[in-house]
């Protein structure tokens, strides 16, 4: 029996959800489908620039399953634009999260916020270190 999949958090919903080429009429279009959770790696990655285990920890998975979502992502993006097809982004294993981010600082043990979709923060507010993580809160 197959694992379920664990749900991906997802920080950053924008409004369009379908590409196509220009020119060709959507009738005569063949269409590949992008899931949400891999439009979010391919937003953290190559948009934001966060490694792999920066973008696995702020998607609530382990760096590996991170790097074979964004590969599978990269692939279905390069398909259509090679070969003409349209991307409609729908579907996957994802749970939505508007609400702001917590992090700690693991030198000062501060707390603090920081909003959805703006990628790691680039220090502690308190002392500046580096050395914090995000508190991951249950997803009901």
């Amino acid at each position: 029996m197959a694992r379920p999949k664990k749900n991906r958090i997802v920080g950053f919903s924008p409004e369009v959800s379908y590409f196509k080429p220009r020119g060709i009429p959507l009738l005569d279009l063949e269409e590949v489908k992008l899931t949400i959770d891999e439009r979010e790696a391919i937003r953290l990655a190559d948009l934001l620039g966060l490694s792999y285990e920066e973008a696995g920890g702020e998607m609530g998975i382990s760096r590996a399953t991170f790097g074979r979502i964004v590969q599978r992502a990269r692939g279905i993006i390069a398909d259509a634009l090679i070969n003409g097809k349209a991307i409609n982004v729908e579907g996957g294993n994802y749970t939505f999260v508007d609400s702001p981010r917590k992090f700690v600082c693991l030198e000062c043990e501060r707390e603090w916020e920081e909003p959805c979709g703006t990628g790691r923060p680039e220090g502690c507010p308190g002392c500046r270190g580096m050395q914090f993580r995000r508190i991951l809160e249950p997803v009901e």
